[in-house]
């Protein structure tokens, strides 16, 4: 026959396991470092969607363009330090890893005029394609977190991401090569 004592530790047993199973589910959720608090992010195994955005020159690209390659989309900004300072590891990475099947995708998130008078100033040989903060959102970067890079997968699903830069050619690479059809 239970007694208020037993009836006390029943209770306090219950509440301690759904604690911990809210405690658990809070933890497993993805995160990412740098990312804030509550911002949306994909998942890896989530499809990035398949958007069209114009390149420099006008021509319109959709993401789709790179299916079958492992690729990296790079979001960033002229005024974004941190985004121009990767941008040359970057353009090193898409030369080294080419014959890999392996592309970067820069997506400029400002003004085609300051996208223009930027990349003149410091050429990259990687297709850049301009979005906006609509065009971050769709990608799962909600707080506009810049850089922001995704690893696309030959079928065109997300493998892992990236909110902040790439500090060492090092860095990048072990991001990389462990997702390569042919790493040698």
């Amino acid at each position: 026959m239970f007694n208020r004592a037993n009836l006390l530790v029943v209770l306090i047993a219950i509440a301690g396991g759904l604690l911990g199973l809210f405690v658990g589910s809070y933890f497993n959720r993805p995160h990412v470092a740098g990312m804030p608090a509550g911002a949306g992010v994909l998942a890896p195994g989530d499809a990035l969607a398949d958007l069209q955005l114009p390149a420099t020159d006008g021509t319109p690209h959709r993401l789709g363009d790179w299916h079958g390659k492992l690729v990296l989309v790079n979001f960033w900004a002229t005024w974004c330090g941190p985004c121009r300072e990767e941008m040359p590891l970057l353009d090193a990475a898409s030369k080294h890893y080419a014959n890999h099947g392996f592309e970067v995708v820069g997506v400029a998130i400002d003004d085609p005029p300051a996208i223009a008078d930027f990349l003149k100033a410091q050429p990259v040989g990687y297709p850049i394609l301009i979005g906006d903060d609509d065009t971050l959102k769709a990608a799962g970067d909600d707080a506009g977190v810049l850089p922001y890079s995704l690893l696309i997968g030959p079928d065109g699903r997300m493998i892992t991401l990236r909110a902040g830069s790439f500090t060492s050619a090092d860095s990048l690479a072990a991001w990389i090569e462990p997702h390569l059809r042919n790493p040698g």
